[in-house]
């Protein structure tokens, strides 16, 4: 596929997943780390109107001046911007106009695209690309938490479904070595994934299925939200600020639990794998399994036999550089290096990843307490 067919692709998509909301639906931000979907759409037409056609066609006319300061998210390089926890403040500019916006910058850079581009501004259109499909997945964490949080639990058509998770609980075994860690293909990867690198290992078993809400169950019946022996102590403060006593959006109804999801509000299904659970709460399940969560190489090491995309999955390794890491002059080195303090990484892939952006090398990274996104757990002994 060209890169025009793919940035072409990207656009469409993301008005066919916000196509189900209504016009009340897109300006909501009902927690500091939410962001509204109407932020979003916009976002990440800022990033192609300011990263790509701003610097690269002379021809190019900003569809308004404003939108750069409400648009921009963390690139402090690109100028002032509104804060995070006010972009649910923004009643305008109205979703009629940011959709008209990203026609504009969409249809500006499609002609770009018909042009001589630049190996420089190919490969920073190729970031853009990837940069909006993590936005569509974010939607997704967002606007479930949106919904999720209304008294009527309402539904939306989404193309999220979660598979089964098989009552067998096989380990894979991994000999004691030295491997090779980090991105080594010819395609698109992020920064933060390169400085290949080798990695002594001890030898371990992983699971080969992730852990299943009926597992999840057991471990709250057992009293593990009330055992502090099974926490971190940071952790074990987080939940009980927090009242916190089961994974996101799971209630208990007339002794039954149920959960929140994009379908509406149901029964909490024991044969899917567990969900919206923080690092903390993943290693708490992991002690009281007497077993422990896998480092992100361990993890890497043995991704080709494990089954997964199915949820983000936490793994016990903060969020450091690779040696030899470095960042992009500018903006675009604010990407990702400056997050590496107080995060955890996770693996894999989740049911709101675009299909084909996630890799086995590919580094995702929360801080501990963080529940909305779509993450689970998989087990090491």
């Amino acid at each position: 596929m060209t890169l025009k067919d793919q940035f072409a692709q990207t656009r469409k998509r993301f008005k066919t997943i916000c196509a189900p909301l209504i016009t009340e639906d897109y300006s909501v931000q009902p927690a500091i780390f939410v962001s509204p979907p109407k932020w979003h759409l916009a976002h990440s037409t800022w990033f192609f109107e300011q990263f790509v056609l701003q610097r690269f066609d002379s021809d190019y006319k900003v569809f308004s001046e404003d939108f750069a300061y409400l648009f921009n998210s963390y690139y402090n390089n690109a100028g002032e911007r509104v804060l995070r926890p006010n972009r649910g403040l923004m009643t305008r500019p109205s979703v009629e106009s940011v959709y008209a916006y990203r026609d504009y910058v969409t249809k500006h850079l499609l002609s770009f695209l018909e042009t001589e581009v630049s190996e420089e501004a190919q490969n920073i259109i190729e970031l853009g690309i990837n940069h909006e499909q993590q936005h569509q997945e974010l939607f997704y964490y967002d606007i479930k938490y949106i919904l999720g949080n209304q008294p009527t639990f309402p539904s939306i058509q989404n193309e999220l479904v979660l598979d089964k998770v098989s009552n067998s609980t096989e380990y894979i075994s991994i000999s004691e070595g030295l491997y090779t860690i980090g991105y080594q293909g010819e395609s698109f990867c992020y920064d933060n994934e390169l400085g290949v690198h080798q990695v002594y290992i001890q030898g371990f078993q992983i699971r080969k299925n992730l852990v299943s809400n009926s597992e999840y169950m057991a471990f709250i019946e057992a009293g593990g939200y009330q055992d502090f022996n099974l926490w971190h102590a940071e952790g074990w403060d987080f939940i009980q600020q927090e009242d916190i006593k089961a994974p996101l959006y799971w209630h208990k109804v007339n002794g039954v639990w149920h959960h929140y999801s994009l379908n509406g509000f149901q029964e909490v299904p024991k044969d899917e794998p567990v969900m919206h659970l923080s690092f903390y709460e993943a290693f708490a399940f992991a002690e009281w399994k007497g077993m422990r969560l896998p480092t992100e190489f361990e993890w890497e090491v043995a991704s080709n036999e494990l089954q997964w995309g199915q949820l983000w999955e936490w793994t016990y390794s903060a969020y450091t550089p690779y040696p030899n890491f470095t960042k992009a002059e500018g903006a675009l080195g604010e990407y990702n290096g400056k997050f590496m303090v107080n995060q955890m990484v996770l693996r894999g892939a989740s049911i709101a990843t675009v299909k084909n952006h996630s890799r086995a090398t590919y580094r995702n990274f929360f801080h501990a307490s963080m529940r909305w996104q779509f993450s689970g757990l998989r087990l090491v002994k």
